[in-house]
């Protein structure tokens, strides 16, 4: 099956480009990022603090059938622009990855699409390509195609 999230990695740069094109409404795209009941829906974890505002802030957590916390991430909305643009950090709790700098545009190309443009800077080129040796292209790309499936059935009701 082909990924319709597209990741670029230049090589020797500190930085992540991804674009992906998604047969939504660029304001319900927006949604699928500031609502929390819809993060938890794609994302699949709980969204404990979701502060969309500049100087907010953000906080998920996922666990396992039995309680234990696999998963947790935090950071700092420094830029909100409702439909447009989330300046954010992003930070993995016990993860050894320090935060990155995550710049998310929101583009209407018709009334039915719209694109998400993700800029991820990170603190090193190490740091980076040490998150393209794990499968996140492969889980960003199966979350995005969940956003996409969580937020079109929405519109069925």
């Amino acid at each position: 099956m082909e990924r319709k999230t597209h990741l670029t990695a230049e090589e020797g740069k500190q930085e992540l480009e991804i674009t992906r094109v998604f047969a939504l409404p660029v304001d319900l795209l927006f949604k699928a990022y500031a609502e929390p009941d819809l993060v938890e829906q794609w994302m699949s974890t709980k969204v404990l603090k979701l502060d969309n505002k500049p100087h907010g802030g953000w906080r998920f957590e996922t666990t396992d059938a039995q309680g234990n916390v696999v998963f947790q991430a935090h950071g700092v909305v420094h830029t909100f622009v409702p439909n447009q643009q989330i300046v954010r950090t992003f930070e993995m709790s016990n993860a050894g990855f320090p935060p990155q700098l995550e710049f998310l545009e929101f583009e209407r190309l018709t009334d039915d699409s719209s694109q998400l443009r993700m800029h991820i800077v990170f603190r090193s080129v190490a740091d980076r390509d040490q998150l393209l040796r794990l499968p996140f292209a492969y889980g960003l790309n199966m979350a995005h195609d969940r956003l996409q499936e969580v937020v079109s059935n929405s519109l069925s009701y």
